[in-house]
């Protein structure tokens, strides 16, 4: 799935990377230890402790961008699992939200192709991205790809949440298998 990410995504990603900063600054040094980062990021962590005001806020920032050296999942995940933090839950949801939406629009797209060719717009058409989605991510793609096909030729609000609901499910279901590796 190749895609342009938009500025908007990016400062989302980036916001979502500075709360978890922000969370790590608070770590005790019992769970700074068991934290999987880098040295250079735990010791930020621990000047973020001696800052306050404006500081604390530049050194969170730093530190957020420190973290994304290394590997800003495991960070995520060590988060919800010691701290309970929603941040990883937000991010799935999120790209659950943009893949469907990159499908749906794929679908729009070719509806429309279809359209001004004179052609019947078939339920099973053919889509580069809704395919790629289908080898990546544990989902029946002939189920995807009928209510993908029911939202664009209807526009129905309700295929529109259940294109959500697979899409989501998918996200989360190969999230649960990576975890279990």
């Amino acid at each position: 799935m190749t895609e342009r990410i938009s500025k908007s995504a990016q400062k989302r990603r980036f916001k979502d990377e500075e709360r978890a900063a922000a969370e790590l600054a608070l770590l005790s040094d019992r769970d700074l230890k068991k934290l999987p980062a880098d040295q250079a990021v735990k010791d930020e962590i621990v000047r973020c402790r001696s800052q306050k005001g404006g500081a604390l806020k530049r050194q969170i920032k730093y530190l957020a961008k420190v973290m994304r050296e290394g590997s800003v999942e495991e960070i995520f995940n060590f988060l919800a699992t010691r701290k309970g933090s929603k941040l990883k839950e937000n991010k799935l949801h999120r790209e659950a939200e943009r893949l469907r939406d990159v499908i749906i629009n794929e679908a729009i797209d070719d509806q429309q192709s279809c359209l001004q060719a004179g052609m019947v717009w078939e339920p099973n058409w053919p889509g580069e991205e809704i395919d790629s989605f289908v080898q990546r991510y544990p989902v029946d793609g002939g189920d995807l790809r009928r209510t993908v096909f029911q939202y664009v030729k209807t526009r129905l609000h309700n295929h529109n949440r259940e294109v959500f609901r697979i899409v989501k499910a998918a996200v989360e279901k190969e999230e649960i298998l990576r975890k279990m590796v």
